[in-house]
């Protein structure tokens, strides 16, 4: 029983516990009618709301893993490894699942670089050190080590969410006849397979309790390992740093820095009102049901109880917004935009795509607009809309779409906020208006962020507030930017919003039909891949089961052991190419083979899906994000196409011209990272080599060769081209000599040579890591800045991956940085010379676009010069250009 005298401290492991609901529920049983999957956000909100009945925390928090990636991965890139791809009916289910969660009151927290159970460890030990009783609800079991007398796990058994078994010291004991801080000495010896940690080869759990008996704890066993007899004994002498690396790894983390006191997290009031909007619209009348009768019971996620909505927390209240039309709202906007020169406020109601109305606000009111595309009274509204008045917008991408889409034309936007809070905080990054108003303002939105819905009638705000929030965080934001940093928000990062939007409407044309039949082709190709394999061996086997693949490769063909796992060899495709090379055999080609034709029907049939109505693929571009300044493609994502291969060409040969267009253009720039480099260093050698035109790796071989260019051959010239762009990355002589499959020695002397003649490169590459370990950040060519506190951590490993990280990132960012003032000037001049041609597609460092007919001397004149001009290095940018009926034909 609870103990009466103690607040109750309820943490969930939110991804943990929503994986087990995505698998524990049918997906075909959970789907809106708009297509959204919700069988994981149904099964946890099930789940807790059986724990807020039952349990009746007084504070409660779910912590999220921000990304697969973390320090972890970091020192030991195959933590985890083991797990596939996130399932395609998971992705999205996790935002709206905290959108949720934010309804009910609920606080959500996750950290970069740490996982969910560092928070949950973190959170147990302040919970337990300030008299909580404390209760963590995970799936992962590294959280057995957390139980104490004040700290138990609830955790799920094997058949879903809804049963959790109560683990307090006692249950642990009885469970694995240990401690409970002797957990994660059980799994560095035995291993954890759902972590891809290999423990000592023959060891079980039975063995390991028996060593923990007898000698305490880990470092006991290693240090009586000698008197430890038999194979397990010589095993464990022998991979005695597997235990070590997997207790170092399953360790929790407890003083994780975390924005949020613990009683910040004090259980608010189930608002019905808050919740109802996201429930009906995840289509959960049940669960809402069964809400409504927690909440008349008394039973909501805090001890008290009420539905009447609680009082924010914001310092200031918004004005109550006034609808105006006609001339009265004219008059107003004439009146606003004088008190407000910097800008407006402004926010876009969008309902199922379409613009139905705004809110503009001032620092002192704020305003409603129900625009109607054929209402008369609406023509003040769209003329200023169109008007390069200055407006300032939160997360404008979206909204400038849905007005493109009302035939709303936008401008004067001179500020997205969540860009600008990206940039101030590019590995942190805020991504909402809600997010941004907590962090900047230290306040709460009345609402959830509205992510583009309507607000609901009687909710706390809507539009108008949206925009009052939007103005008064862009002074703080803004001020809080260095000069440099302001700057490229104004010439680069803003200018890139509106032409991203207009991208992502238009799209490309994509042939059904030619990748239909490629994912035919590749289906019947994997089929007789998969029947040669077997004629190999004489039998069928699953050429997706590694315990299978093993008994094969290691058991039947006696091939040489690869890594060892913990269920054996690994068999994964790294490992079988290396065993390829040295040892080929027909029945390992065919089944690497096999590998990639399965794995490219996969990225076939998911571009088939993504084709709309229209015959086009409309990606969404992530303009935030990426700490480098880097965009990504998403939904679907045209950067994991293959660029090399036969099948890579036969899918890009499905990326056509529309019907109005004559043909496709693109565009590139030829080795800017290492012009980039050139132009940073200052090098000699390499500014004349760019500077004559010549061969880049050529000209660069016969200096480390001491030979004549032409008789640099071909093997110097790729060692050469490995190691330049190599050393941007951090390089290390062993990591040259596996890439190239030579000697470390060798590697180590042609690394030598490279910077007796490059000298400048080693001595930029050196100075700027130190420098950054002096501000605590890089910057690029344009002031893009990136922190990296890492540099002065005491942590070996997290020092030496920070170090690596800043080698390149002045490099990246820079061409990051140009290729986006590319596209904003080319959009700029083909506006400018009313040329029909568009831009379409911007891919890794390449541009894509569509060739309207009489254009395309013009197009190509325009988009050489844009590009060739978007920087002033010290060394020219060389554009590639190519033209063809398909993005294939159009590669140069």
């Amino acid at each position: 029983m609870p103990d009466a005298d103690k607040p109750t401290l309820l943490v969930i492991d939110g991804h943990s516990l929503a994986f087990r609901a995505f698998y524990a529920l049918p997906v075909d049983s959970f789907t809106t009618r708009d297509g959204q999957h919700t069988n994981a956000i149904h099964g946890f909100l099930s789940m807790l709301l059986l724990l807020l009945a039952n349990e009746k925390p007084t504070h409660l928090a779910v912590a999220f893993d921000m990304s697969r990636a973390s320090f972890r991965t970091r020192e030991y890139p195959e933590y985890k490894g083991t797990r596939g791809e996130t399932p395609v009916e998971f992705k999205g289910q996790v935002p709206l699942l905290q959108e949720a969660l934010k309804s009910m009151g609920i606080v959500t927290l996750e950290k970069e670089d740490f996982e969910a159970d560092d928070i949950l460890a973190t959170l147990a030990s302040r919970g337990r050190a300030d008299g909580y009783r404390v209760l963590l609800v995970s799936g992962d079991r590294d959280t057995i080590q957390l139980v104490n007398d004040d700290v138990t796990l609830l955790y799920p058994n094997t058949q879903g969410v809804s049963q959790l078994k109560r683990y307090d010291p006692a249950a642990v004991t009885e469970r694995y006849g240990i401690r409970p801080e002797q957990y994660p000495d059980i799994a560095a010896l035995v291993g954890e397979t759902s972590d891809n940690l290999i423990g000592i080869s023959k060891v079980g759990e039975k063995t390991a309790v028996k060593w923990l008996g007898l000698y305490g704890d880990l470092d006991g066993i290693l240090e009586h390992a000698d008197e430890i007899k038999g194979v397990v004994g010589q095993n464990l002498r022998d991979q005695r740093e597997n235990a070590i690396r997997n207790r170092r790894l399953n360790r929790l983390v407890t003083d994780v820095e975390l924005e949020v006191e613990l009683d910040q997290l004090e259980a608010r009031s189930i608002d019905l009102d808050e919740v109802r909007p996201i429930f009906e619209r995840l289509e959960f009348r049940t669960l809402l049901e069964r809400l409504t009768k927690l909440v008349g019971e008394g039973a909501s996620s805090g001890a008290e109880t009420s539905t009447a909505k609680e009082p924010t927390v914001a310092a200031l209240a918004a004005p109550t917004p006034v609808e105006l039309v006609g001339d009265a709202l004219a008059a107003w906007l004439d009146a606003a935009q004088a008190a407000e020169p910097a800008g407006l406020g402004l926010s876009l109601e969008v309902l199922d795509g379409q613009v139905i109305g705004a809110g503009i606000a001032t620092a002192a009111e704020t305003v409603r607009h129900s625009w109607r595309a054929d209402a008369a009274e609406s023509t003040a509204f769209v003329a200023w809309l169109a008007s390069d008045a200055p407006k300032i917008m939160t997360d404008a991408k979206g909204q400038l779409k849905a007005a493109s889409r009302s035939g709303l034309e936008v401008g004067g936007l001179v500020l997205d906020t969540l860009v600008a809070g990206w940039l101030l905080r590019p590995t942190l990054t805020e991504k909402s208006l809600a997010d941004l108003v907590d962090r900047h303002l230290g306040e709460t939105l009345p609402q959830a962020d509205p992510a583009l819905l309507v607000p609901e009638e009687g909710a706390d705000a809507g539009a108008p507030e949206f925009a009052w929030y939007t103005l008064r965080l862009a002074p703080v934001v803004l001020s809080a930017l260095p000069e440099s940093t302001r700057r490229l928000l104004a010439d680069v990062e803003m200018p890139l919003v509106p032409v991203l939007a207009a991208m992502e409407l238009r799209g490309v044309t994509v042939d059904h039909d030619e990748l239909a039949s490629l994912s035919a082709e590749l289906g019947e190709r994997a089929a007789a891949l998969a029947s040669a394999a077997y004629a190999e061996i004489g039998r069928e086997v699953n050429l997706g089961s590694p315990k299978q693949l093993q008994e094969v490769l290691f058991d039947q063909l006696a091939m040489p052991k690869t890594r060892a796992t913990k269920t054996g060899y690994t068999t994964d495709a790294s490992a079988l190419a290396d065993l390829q090379e040295s040892n080929p055999h027909p029945f390992l080609g065919y089944l690497l083979e096999h590998r990639d034709a399965t794995k490219l029907r996969q990225i076939v049939e998911s571009l088939d899906k993504s084709i709309a109505g229209d015959g086009r693929i409309h990606t969404s571009y992530g303009q935030i994000g990426a700490a480098t300044g880097r965009m990504s493609s998403n939904d679907p994502n045209l950067q994991n196409i293959p660029t090399r291969t036969e099948d890579g060409r036969r899918i890009r040969k499905a990326f056509r011209h529309g019907s109005e267009y004559v043909e496709l253009m693109t565009a590139d720039y030829s080795q800017i990272e290492m012009r980039i480099m050139a132009h940073l260093s200052g090098d000699p050698g390499l500014i004349e080599a760019f500077n004559a035109g010549e061969d880049l790796h050529r000209f660069v071989g016969a200096r480390v060769f001491s030979v004549d260019p032409a008789d640099v051959t071909p093997l110097m010239r790729t060692k050469v081209k490995a190691m330049s762009y190599g050393l941007a990355y951090g390089l290390s002589a062993f990591g040259l000599s596996k890439q190239l499959r030579i000697d470390r020695a060798e590697a180590t002397q042609l690394m030598k040579e490279y910077f007796e003649r490059f000298g400048a490169v080693r001595d930029y590459l050196r100075g700027v890591v130190e420098q950054a370990r002096v501000d605590g950040y890089t910057e690029t060519i344009f002031g893009r800045r990136r922190p990296f506190p890492d540099l002065t951590s005491p942590n070996r490993v997290h020092r030496e991956n920070a170090e690596r990280a800043a080698l390149n990132s002045p490099i990246q960012g820079s061409a990051a940085d140009i290729m986006k003032l590319a596209m904003t000037t080319v959009e700029a001049e083909l506006a400018a010379r009313d040329l029909s041609s568009r831009m379409l597609l911007t891919v890794h460092d390449e541009l894509i676009f569509e060739v309207a007919p009489g254009e395309s001397e013009v197009l190509e004149e325009v988009v050489r010069d844009r590009m060739a001009n978007a920087a002033d290095l010290l060394v020219p940018l060389d554009v590639s250009v190519g033209r063809g009926a398909d993005w294939e034909h159009a590669a140069h």
